[in-house]
């Protein structure tokens, strides 16, 4: 499995699992990305960071390190 990082701009994945522990996980599920949910990713910042996607029909900007606790497929 991929994590949302890795996933090209323009391109939509499920999530499958958020990882991470306690405050950083409860944050992540607060902004709407849940299991099963669909997300694109819209944009990259040109040094990577952070990365702009759509969930549940709004745009939001993720860091990378966050992306990188939501495994995709």
């Amino acid at each position: 499995m991929n994590n949302l990082r890795e996933v090209p701009v323009g391109q939509a994945a499920r999530v499958v699992r958020i990882h991470g522990e306690g405050a950083v996980k409860r944050r992540i599920m607060d902004m709407g990305i849940t299991k099963g949910v669909e997300i694109t990713v819209r944009k990259v910042a040109p040094l990577g960071d952070p990365i702009e996607i759509t969930v549940r029909g709004y745009e939001l900007s993720l860091r990378k390190a966050d992306a990188e606790n939501i495994e995709v497929e």
